[in-house]
Formats: C-alpha cells, sequence, structure tokens
C-alpha cells in the first residue's frame, strides 16, 4: 500500500521502520529537514521537507494516490489538519493520533466529522494496559484477547516453582488442561516451545488461559495474588493523568509526583482522589517520607527514561511492590534485560502495534483479518487474533494435518462463546477467533500460518 506518515519524532520513526519492513511503499513529511535526510538515509522511504497541513506538500507527496496517511506529530491539532485536508483532497483512509483529554473526550464526534478512519491515544492506551497489568500483581505483561475473555499472561519462572523443571507436555497434569504456554524468552532467546520443551528457573512465559482461570493458575503458582491498595506515580505527564484516573475508579490510592507546580495544580483540580506532591521523583528523602517503601506498586512515568529506570531500581530495593517502568527513548534491551525492572512500557510501540493491526486489516478487507494485534519480547514475538471466514484454506482440517510454519503455535480457538485450549485433534471452522503466537512477523491472513 501507498502510505503517508506526517511527522518524524520517536513515533513517527518507529511507525516508518516497521511499515517498511513490512513492504509499503511509505512517504514521510515533517518540517525538520535533519530528520527527513536521517529516515531517508537508514531506509528505503521518499521523505519530503514541509508541512503536512499544506495541501500542495500532501500533493508532492502523492496523496491523490496514498491509500491511508498517519498524522503522528506531537500536535493533536495538527493531526486533526492534516487528516481533514487529506480526505477532501484525496480518497485515502485516514488516522490521527490525539492525546490531549479534553478532544479525548470528543472523539467520537471528532471522528465522524473530521472522516477519521481511527484514532490512537498512545499514553490512554499505555494507561490501559498498566491498569490491566495491576489486576495481575505478579504478571510481567498482561495482553487480552477475544474481548478480554482470553488472557495471554508473562511470569517468571522461579526456583521451586511448579514450572521448575516441567515438560511441557506434562503441563496438563501438574497445572490445568486450560493452559498452554505459547512463549518461552530464556536470557536473549525466545523459543515458540513444543511439548518437549523444559522449563528452567529465570524463563520468562507467557501462557494463555482462561480469564475466569487466573487466579486458580496464580495460587497453584504458589504466586502472590493480594490485590494492589496503593500506587505511587513518578511524573505528572498525560500517561500519568490517565492512568491515575482509571485506577481512581477502581478505589485504588494514587499518589502523583511531579515537580512542575503549575502542572501539579491542574492534576489536583482534574483527579479530586488522587494526592499530587509537588517535588522531585529522585529526590530519595521525598520518596521516604511519602512513603515508597510500603507501595504496592510504582509506575515511574517521567520524560527521563534514565531516571525511570533508577527509580524502579531504588523501589524494588527498599520495598516489595511491583514495577512499570517508561521508556521511550533508551534502546538497549540486552542491557536492560538483566535489571530486573519487572515491566518495561513503551508508548511508541503500543502506537505502533495499534495502527499495523489496522494497516493489515486494510490489506485484508475481504478475508481473514487480524482482530487483535500485540507485539511482544521486546517486538521479536506477536501475539494475533484471526478471524475465520468460509474461504480460509485452513478450515475443516484439524491442526494435525495443517503444516504449519517454524516458530508458530495456535493457542486458543474461540468458538460460539467458547474457549478451546486446541489439540492436534481439532479443526478450526468458519466464525472461530484464532490466536496465533509467532516470531515469524507480519502475517495479515490465517492462511500465511502454513508452511
Amino acid at each position: 500500500m501507498k502510505i503517508i506518515v506526517v511527522g518524524c519524532g520517536r513515533v513517527g520513526y518507529v511507525l516508518t521502520e516497521q511499515l517498511n519492513k513490512e513492504g509499503h511503499d511509505v512517504t514521510v513529511i515533517d518540517k525538520d529537514e535533519e530528520k527527513i535526510q536521517r529516515i531517508s538515509s537508514s531506509m528505503d522511504v521518499y521523505g519530503i521537507s514541509g508541512n503536512g497541513t499544506s495541501h500542495n506538500v500532501q500533493m508532492e507527496a502523492g496523496i491523490k494516490e496514498a491509500d491511508l496517511l498517519i498524522s503522528v506529530t506531537d500536535s493533536d491539532e495538527i493531526n486533526m489538519l492534516c487528516c481533514l485536508i487529506a480526505k477532501k483532497t484525496g480518497n485515502c483512509q485516514t488516522i490521527a493520533r490525539i492525546r490531549k483529554p479534553e478532544y479525548y473526550e470528543e472523539v467520537s464526534f471528532l471522528k465522524e466529522e473530521l472522516g477519521l478512519s481511527m484514532t490512537i491515544n498512545p499514553e490512554m492506551t499505555a494507561a490501559a494496559e498498566m491498569s490491566r497489568l495491576i489486576q495481575y500483581p505478579s504478571a510481567l505483561e498482561v495482553e487480552t484477547f477475544v474481548k478480554g475473555r482470553v488472557t495471554l499472561i508473562k511470569v517468571a519462572v522461579t526456583e521451586n516453582s511448579p514450572l521448575d523443571g516441567l515438560v511441557l507436555r506434562d503441563i496438563s497434569k501438574v497445572i490445568s488442561n486450560r493452559v498452554l504456554v505459547c512463549i518461552v524468552k530464556r536470557g536473549n532467546d525466545i523459543v515458540i516451545p513444543d511439548g518437549n520443551f523444559k522449563l528452567m528457573a529465570g524463563d520468562g512465559v507467557s501462557l494463555t488461559l482462561p480469564v475466569e482461570e487466573s487466579t486458580a493458575f496464580f495460587k497453584k503458582m504458589g504466586i502472590k495474588t493480594s490485590p494492589i491498595k496503593s500506587v505511587m506515580i513518578a511524573g505528572g505527564g498525560t500517561t500519568s493523568y490517565y492512568l491515575a484516573k482509571q485506577l481512581s475508579k477502581t478505589g485504588v490510592q494514587v499518589k502523583i509526583i511531579e515537580e512542575d507546580r503549575a502542572l501539579c495544580e491542574q492534576l489536583s483540580e482534574a483527579l479530586p482522589n488522587a494526592m499530587v506532591i509537588n517535588g522531585s521523583c529522585i529526590d530519595k528523602d521525598l520518596l521516604l517520607s511519602e512513603g515508597i517503601q510500603n507501595i504496592d506498586a510504582l509506575a515511574a512515568l517521567t520524560p527521563i527514561d534514565e531516571e525511570n529506570i533508577m527509580l524502579t531500581l531504588y523501589a524494588k530495593r527498599i520495598a516489595d511492590c511491583k514495577t512499570m517502568t517508561k521508556m521511550d527513548k533508551l534502546n538497549f534491551d540486552e542491557v536492560t534485560d538483566d535489571l530486573n525492572l519487572d515491566t518495561v512500557v513503551s508508548v511508541k510501540a503500543i502506537t505502533t502495534a495499534y495502527i499495523i493491526r489496522y494497516v493489515r486489516a486494510m490489506q485484508n478487507s475481504y478475508g481473514s483479518n487480524v482482530q487483535t494485534l500485540h507485539r511482544l519480547s521486546e517486538g521479536k514475538v506477536e501475539a494475533l487474533e484471526f478471524r475465520i471466514t468460509d474461504k480460509a484454506k485452513v478450515v475443516g482440517k484439524t491442526l494435525f494435518d495443517l503444516q504449519l510454519k517454524k516458530n508458530l503455535l495456535i493457542c486458543c480457538i474461540s468458538r460460539e462463546g467458547k474457549i478451546i485450549t486446541p489439540s492436534g485433534r481439532d479443526e478450526l471452522k468458519p466464525g472461530d477467533g484464532v490466536i496465533v503466537v509467532t516470531t515469524n512477523l507480519g502475517l495479515d491472513d490465517i492462511d500465511d500460518i502454513l508452511a
């Protein structure tokens, strides 16, 4: 497809990189000529230095022939205007990044009036993911499928855990026949395991199970399941606002620490149920006086990655708490993997995953669409949910008879309200929802799972 991306910041760069890898014809627009030169020299894309809201610039970018325009500048207003001009000038679909709470409360109206195909609010989406994680105190990642009825949960295998030394073919006897291990991260290696794989202490394990069985699973694992009652949020930005708002609704005690006094006053007014502290997030005396040693969870969401890492490590040293660390600038997975950070949150990665899912669905609007897409293990694994049509090649064959690609696992089937943990005897039928986990990136259609 021919895609125009307006905005070449961190989100725009990562999005363009991914779209380019997936074989799309990408044109990038940004006012910063240096950014355009950098992106044009590092990947096979066409760059234009100019204002994305300009009709002439959009014409130069080929808006008349474009299938999709995505505007991800730092300004909501510019993003909406870019999409409006694109809609009036060309015949393409449009996606706008809209982050401000005052706009997002009117997002349905804006979508209709501006003709937007999709809006993405990365900060609110990140907050929703963190809020979901807080429901599972010992989970490192939690992704949902089938409208929230199936979870993909990542946990750490500890010494003396029932999972330590377990051969996966025996998991139904030891744990449950409705639990399926989909991904194992061992050191820097990512494995889509088969039944002969043996788990070891230190592994990071992602597994699927029905939501109603998650509590029983954690108890069987001897994993902490007591609910989180207090959360400290470092930084008072947009993500912090959305997270505090969601947590306050569930009765969680929220404390926000922010250095900017004016921002503190805004947050105090907007979040009457949260306690807002004006001070430095890396002031050790302040943190101790505000009870960091007694919190259940910490969300380190300042704009500075290094600050978030240091704050997380300090909290883990003095408190028995869950930590969530925002990182968007640093890209040193080999180092951060060894730091025991629990959950790392990347707003740019969340944005990219949501838009890529939409793009893949556009490519295959008449086939078995991608319903849900999650990027896992630093983007090395994709978990996708497909809806099966009667035209799919996989219909009517048992899973045992399907010649699947390597490093790919069908881990769940939803059929008429029932959740099925698949075996080789199961077959796929029209109307089924199917969850696939794979290191083969870029699947658009359920038939792409075939070798």
